[in-house]
């Protein structure tokens, strides 16, 4: 089978595996042990796993905090704020309408307890113009909250040259960036972006590990309230047993993906030149802006194909999505399509696509072969 569904989830890695294994079984030290030996390799490996994490992103390693997930990360980051955005008066949030769920739901609930929240609406690219963002940006603006590469179309947002604008204003800027962490070397993660959501199931690290980066303007600190409390770990703001073994395969994912990036972008480029070679012939269009697109997923939309009756079709043959893998048990037409301004044949004939450097592109025969029996 093909697997064509690593915006859902990438397979752990096997070198990342092992380093977690090693972490599980021999030095399973708890890094907030003081009095032994093995919670200060523990506390060490943490230490040095962070450094790696901020090594990567070029932040200083006090602004890295390890969380479940991005998921995590973003609420952390946004309902976080909500204190500050009260006690200073700054209650309205601009952000997108394609955003994730992560994002969209803890912003719907700043906004049913008095935020004013804003939800941008791109073109049919799926991609805003800096300064149809920046024009929203009030004198009481909380925070801009803009993902980095669309989990469901792959479509990249200008983040560095939002970055740089809104470092000279009072705005925080927080990016969901999941799915371009390692990705893309566009430096824009290395731009002034205030707060940062990574994901480690992403990169080929386990499920249940992340990150927020919290970026220093000057010396201050993003002013965020913890959701939770006990234990004052992760600088209070993530209180918990830091799960040592995963953030340790986080750092290792992360400094993998660096290290091979120009080799992972090369495998992943030239599978989609043979996803398109193989799709030749056939009645599709490519929903999103391919000039300003992650080189990993696609959104493809077949005429007069179902995308439910597709994914049951593949079955055996490929792994694909109809969106994102949050919501794809609703079997509701995507948000971010509808949000986009697609019809909604186009909607609802969507599939995602995505895959991973190591993608043979000698297994889209069976793909193909079944796209042929549903259009033909």
């Amino acid at each position: 089978m093909l697997y064509l569904d690593t915006a859902a989830t990438t397979p752990v890695d096997p070198r990342v595996a092992e380093v977690v294994l090693r972490h599980m079984t021999e030095e399973f030290g708890n890094a907030g042990s003081r009095t032994h030996e093995w919670g200060t390799r523990a506390k060490k490996t943490v230490q040095h796993s962070r450094e790696t994490i901020a090594s990567s992103l070029g932040v200083q390693t006090e602004e890295v905090i390890f969380t479940s997930g991005a998921t995590e990360s973003n609420n952390i980051a946004l309902l976080g704020l909500a204190e500050h955005g009260r006690s200073s008066g700054r209650m309205h949030i601009v952000s997108s309408a394609t955003e994730h769920k992560a994002v969209l739901e803890p912003l719907e609930h700043l906004a049913s307890h008095g935020f004013e929240v804003e939800f941008l609406h791109p073109n049919e690219t799926g991609r805003f113009e800096t300064d149809e963002v920046l024009a929203k940006v009030r004198l009481d603006t909380l925070v801009v909250s803009l993902m980095y590469v669309n989990n469901e179309t792959g479509v990249v947002q200008p983040i560095s040259e939002l970055a740089e604008a809104l470092a000279q204003t009072k705005t925080l800027f927080h990016v969901d960036a999941a799915q371009g962490f390692g990705k893309l070397d566009d430096g824009a993660l290395s731009a002034p972006v205030d707060l940062i959501s990574i994901s480690g199931h992403k990169i080929a690290a386990p499920k249940g590990i992340g990150a927020l980066i919290t970026r220093r303007r000057g010396w201050a600190r993003a002013p965020l309230t913890p959701l939770m409390f006990g234990g004052g770990q992760e600088r209070k703001l993530r209180p918990g047993t830091v799960p040592v073994a995963l953030v340790a395969g986080l750092a290792e994912a992360a400094r993998i993906q660096v290290a091979e990036r120009q080799a992972w972008t090369k495998g992943v480029v030239e599978f989609r030149s043979a996803l398109f070679a193989a799709l030749e012939g056939f009645n599709y269009v490519v929903n999103g802006d391919l000039t300003h697109s992650a080189p990993h997923i696609l959104n493809l939309s077949f005429a007069g194909i179902d995308s439910e009756a597709l994914v049951l079709a593949t079955q055996g043959v490929a792994g694909i999505a109809t969106g994102s893998a949050c919501t794809s048990s609703s079997y509701t037409p995507s948000h971010v399509l509808t949000a986009m301004g697609l019809d909604h044949d186009r909607v609802v004939e969507s599939v995602r696509l995505s895959w991973w450097s190591d993608s043979d592109p000698m297994q889209l025969n069976g793909f193909r072969d079944v796209i042929a029996g549903l259009q033909h």
